[in-house]
């Protein structure tokens, strides 16, 4: 599948005033690698802002909790330097948020620059006449600009997936579903079925994996939430839990988040909520995406889930976060290219 490259959506960006020739420039194989770790962001920002209104809207915007975690985690890392600390390692940070007040300004708006000082690395520039006029932009624009930077933190994520893959288990993808599929190193193959594909990766606190499925399209009512819901069932008690007879099962806790979209054309049915073992105590977050795979007839379901008990170890939003990138390198080849 192709991946999201520049920024698209309603919010009209223009060039920052401050901004370099580096705006929209393409990556450079020169510049150093970024830094910082995934879903972290660094804010530009005098004292008097960031202790303002203004500042009290960016972080809700920007470390507003993730949702359908069992634990809360924000969405991103923020860390703040003025102007003057913004030097340096700081300078070449993955992710960058900048704030730029000049009352020669009429209005308030946003620029973005891409692999200024290093790669790859996403900045925004927010820029207008005065703190009131950022305060609302921002507060109006909050989707845009969450989406800005979880787009690249999403393809940052499928470019690793494409270069450091396994090769083993994408060929047992492409065998048992005729789809193609770009899957990390690390993943081990668990379970392979005629209609169902495991794999996981094993961390020291935390596991993280997908199971793969498919069965018959029967018409409209197979994308309803409750036949999605029953075939996760189905197929998730094929996951064996730690105690003999134990098995994953969608959580009854909690009714799990259903809704319909469009990715290149293709209608994916997403439902998200937490999972369970029937028989013994673990649990977590999870989504599946379901679509209809024309070329053989048949409901096609990537489903994904998260173990990470430990508190203190690596946000379960990171690990849920690339799964879910892990859709966006799934294609369907035609029929004629299957065989």
């Amino acid at each position: 599948m192709k991946t999201i490259t520049r920024f698209a959506c309603a919010l009209l960006l223009v060039a920052a005033a401050t901004g370099c020739d580096a705006f929209h420039k393409l990556a450079d194989s020169r510049l150093k690698a970024a830094q910082g770790r995934s879903y972290e962001l660094i804010v530009v920002c005098g004292q008097q802002e960031w202790t303002g209104e203004l500042g009290d809207t960016l972080r809700s915007v920007l470390t507003a909790p993730v949702p359908y975690l069992n634990q809360q985690e924000p969405l991103f890392d923020v860390l703040r330097v003025t102007e003057r600390g913004y030097t340096g390692m700081i300078a070449d940070h993955r992710n960058i948020l900048r704030v730029v007040i000049d009352p020669t300004l009429a209005e308030a708006a946003a620029g973005l620059q891409y692999d200024v000082t290093a790669e790859p690395q996403t900045i925004m520039t927010l820029q207008g006449p005065d703190s009131r006029a950022l305060t609302d932009y921002a507060s109006e624009h909050r989707a845009e600009i969450v989406q800005a930077f979880e787009l690249s933190e999403r393809e940052r994520s499928v470019r690793a997936a494409a270069s450091y893959n396994a090769p083993n288990i994408e060929a047992a993808i492409r065998k048992t579903f005729g789809v193609t599929m770009n899957v990390p190193k690390g993943y081990l193959l668990a379970k392979e079925e005629a209609d169902f594909l495991w794999a996981r990766f094993e961390y020291p606190t935390a596991s993280q994996g997908f199971f793969l499925y498919s069965y018959p399209y029967e018409g409209p009512e197979s994308l309803t939430p409750g036949a999605l819901l029953a075939a996760r069932n189905r197929f998730a008690a094929r996951i064996p839990g730690p105690s003999d007879g134990s098995y994953m099962t969608t959580s009854e806790a909690f009714e799990p988040d259903f809704r319909m979209f469009r990715l290149e054309g293709r209608l994916w049915c997403e439902m998200r909520g937490f999972w369970d073992v029937a028989g013994d105590f673990m649990g977590g977050p999870f989504v599946s995406y379901s679509t209809v795979d024309t070329a053989t007839g048949r409901v096609f379901t990537f489903d994904a889930y998260v173990y990470a008990p430990d508190l203190n170890k690596p946000r379960k939003r990171n690990y849920m976060r690339g799964l879910e990138h892990l859709l966006y390198t799934i294609g369907f080849p035609a029929a004629e290219q299957r065989q």
